[in-house]
């Protein structure tokens, strides 16, 4: 076996143990059922595929057993997939009637497949795709029967994942036209492999361009396929990751004015549980929760020591307004009156208002003060 066959056995590994996970919290979820029956016919499908476990099933069953049953599996897998797609753009009533009917094409296909394998003498049973002898009537039912099939469920797919794109927008939408180019060149590669069984059983030469035309069909499919079906989550992962490293980035950036108003009002403090700065980066939960009571223990600090802020900058000649730079100057100042017990007028006025409503306005004040808190120069 290959590296790549080792990761990919791996991933299906991983697949299968999460989906089951999911599907037995929710046993009746249509979708769920699809994909994690298709995950497990490809799972089922792998070994057999592998020279060891192609010998250890002939072996104990008979030549070409192996072989049979991987076919088998991979075309349960691509009627699961067919499934999830139905699932996906129909109501609850089409999809399971629909479905049940998908099932006779299934049935029939792998009864075509296992007679045509009888039929077929035990030495040309394990013969590779480009090595079968296609005069053989078993061998040639075998892969156009397979083949036929294959074009049906990838052609069901391709109608499902379009009518589910055209309703819907964003990521999902995108992605899923991806995955309705990578299904519409998987159908032309299965259309051209058709063809293909047809010449050589006719015992015509096939045209070394059309094999590597339908080869390089596949090869682009496939990954554009995988592309297109995790193109959704991983831009909700990637915008949910900024947002995460933007929110951290603020919260450290808020350090220089939240130290300041906690050392004089630990009362407020809505965690009295001190932490470190490298445990805070460190820890990769709770991230949003601490950048919330950060905002909050700044604003109720302002709020308090905003009177000693508006009587310093006053006596200063500050009264139209306390600018951010203002605020930032005197507020050390005002801090020192507080802890020193001078009096200071009652009402509180406003230092670092947003222009709205609106909470990021507001860290987007609270973290401009507390940069120009860092690079100020006190009032002496």
């Amino acid at each position: 076996m290959t590296v790549l066959s080792h990761v990919l056995g791996a991933v299906l590994c991983v697949a299968l143990a999460v989906k089951v996970g999911q599907l037995a919290k929710a046993p009746s979820d249509k979708l769920l059922q699809a994909v994690t029956l298709c995950i497990v016919c490809a799972a089922a499908s792998f070994p057999l595929g592998t020279g060891g476990g192609q010998r250890w099933t002939d072996a104990l069953v008979g030549d070409g057993t192996a072989k049979l049953l991987q076919n088998v599996l991979l075309l349960c897998a691509l009627h699961f997939l067919s499934r999830f797609f139905l699932h996906s753009a129909a109501d609850r009533d089409t999809g399971v009637r629909r479905a049940r009917r998908d099932v006779l094409p299934l049935g029939v296909t792998v009864v075509v497949i296992t007679a045509a394998m009888v039929m077929t003498p035990h030495g040309e049973r394990n013969h590779v795709y480009a090595t079968a002898n296609m005069r053989l009537a078993g061998v040639f039912v075998f892969y156009l029967a397979a083949g036929t099939y294959l074009i049906y469920a990838l052609a069901m797919s391709l109608r499902w994942a379009a009518r589910h794109a055209r309703a819907s927008t964003g990521p999902l939408a995108t992605g899923l036209w991806l995955v309705v180019v990578a299904l519409a060149a998987m159908v032309m590669a299965g259309c051209t492999r058709s063809v293909l069984n047809v010449a050589r059983w006719l015992g015509g030469d096939v045209p070394a361009p059309v094999v590597t035309g339908g080869k390089l069909l596949l090869d682009i499919a496939i990954p554009l396929f995988v592309l297109g079906l995790i193109y959704a989550p991983l831009t909700v992962r990637w915008a949910t990751a900024r947002l995460w490293f933007h929110r951290l980035r603020t919260y450290h950036r808020l350090t220089p004015l939240w130290t300041a108003l906690h050392r004089a009002f630990p009362e407020d403090s809505l965690d009295r549980a001190p932490t470190g700065a490298w445990s805070d980066t460190l820890r990769l939960t709770g991230v949003h929760r601490r950048y919330y009571r950060r905002v909050i223990e700044c604003r109720d600090g302002l709020v308090r020591v905003s009177p000693y802020i508006a009587q310093i900058a006053s006596a200063e000649g500050h009264s139209a307004g306390l600018g951010l730079d203002v605020a930032a100057r005197h507020l050390p100042a005002a801090l020192h009156a507080y802890a020193a017990g001078d009096p200071a007028p009652s009402q509180a006025v406003p230092v670092a208002l947003p222009g709205g409503d609106d909470l990021e306005d507001d860290v987007r004040q609270l973290t401009a003060l507390s940069d120009a808190l860092r690079t100020a120069r006190p009032r002496t």
